[in-house]
């Protein structure tokens, strides 16, 4: 229990610091026979503060418990 809190604490940090994730997605823009230009796209997925307040909260929940 004590590493699945501590893991949890971890993913709750990182989720408050970079507020959320981002990711790089390739779609092919022209083909023309054996000519083909892909475009490159930078998406980014927003992940609300409360669930790393959230996360941080259960791993204190689960280190708490695993000492008992």
């Amino acid at each position: 229990m004590k590493i699945a809190g501590i893991l949890l604490i971890i993913a709750g940090v990182i989720v408050l610091v970079y507020g959320g994730i981002s990711y790089t997605s390739q779609k092919k823009a022209v083909d023309l026979g054996p000519i083909q230009i892909y475009k490159t796209e930078q998406h980014q997925f927003p992940v609300p503060a409360i669930v790393g307040i959230l996360a941080i909260a259960a791993g204190g929940v689960l280190i708490y418990a695993g000492t008992k």
